[in-house]
């Protein structure tokens, strides 16, 4: 009984995500008048693709989309370049502060970045990074680490240590090893951590808000704010849910395309850790 209320609990918001998500995408091609009067379905006026040609240039959509396809790409190339080794040594090998090192990561993720963001503003500031494309990465960076190395620590954990014997014995070294064969081995942890970063990070709001105060270096999650409060007052609603889907449509894609991979990696995560 309980297994088949969870099932229609899913079944429900599944449901009542799409409808949502839906209307979103189909008022994007009506017209303001055509939502106001609920008739967005009927297509009465046709399809209006001006909307998303609107929304992109005279909004800025496409400066606030760049800029967050460069936080996001590079802040998640230099996680992965950092978390993965940092997975890896705290995972296979035993040294005097592994624990110590792991407890500080553990507190990391327990820390609100309202606590610090202060402190970090005040150093920001002192050295003239606000309004700095390199201060939100960097923030993103170390925000994401903690949670990116305990993720991948189960992943290397679990891995058998026959592959780095066979390598020590080919005269393979540490550090080949590791890129060239364990690396390779936590690809479905790697594609569905990269996922959960790309979201985190697309979809950060907070941070941006507070270090982006400068219209050219604003990402999509601030920039759509600054195109709603426009559209709102000139009436073009149908252009702000244009946006709102040219937003989306990057984690939908990715999600669709990666999906069986993720699964894969979280469950291969739950299963091994």
């Amino acid at each position: 009984m309980l297994k088949k209320l969870g099932y229609v609990l899913v079944i429900a918001w599944v449901a009542f995500t799409f409808i949502l998500i839906g209307w979103v995408f189909v008022a994007s091609f009506s017209t303001t008048n055509e939502i106001f009067s609920n008739s967005i379905f009927s297509f009465k006026s046709g399809l209006h693709f001006s909307n998303y040609v609107r929304a992109w240039t005279t909004q800025r959509l496409s400066v606030f989309f760049m800029n967050s396809i460069l936080y996001t790409v590079v802040s998640i190339t230099a996680i992965l370049i950092v978390a993965s080794p940092a997975s890896y040594v705290l995972s296979r090998f035993s040294f005097r502060g592994n624990t110590i090192i792991q407890n500080m990561f553990a507190a990391a993720l327990g820390i609100p970045v309202i606590m610090i963001i202060m402190p970090l503003f005040s150093l920001a500031a002192s050295f003239k990074l606000i309004g700095n494309r390199w201060i939100l990465m960097l923030l993103y960076i170390g925000m994401n680490v903690p949670f990116s190395v305990f993720f991948l620590y189960a992943f290397f954990k679990n891995l058998s240590t026959s592959y780095e014997e066979s390598a020590a014995i080919d005269g393979c070294s540490q550090f080949r090893t590791f890129w060239m064969i364990m690396f390779p081995l936590v690809q479905p942890g790697l594609i569905t951590l990269t996922v959960f970063n790309f979201v985190t990070i697309w979809n950060e709001f907070f941070v941006a808000l507070i270090f982006a105060n400068q219209p050219a270096v604003r990402p999509v999650s601030v920039g759509i704010f600054n195109v709603y409060q426009s559209m709102r007052y000139s009436g073009d609603w149908a252009g702000m849910f244009a946006g709102l889907v040219i937003i989306l449509l990057p984690t939908i894609v990715l999600y669709i395309f990666l999906s069986d991979k993720i699964i894969k990696g979280v469950t291969a995560g739950a299963i091994k850790g």
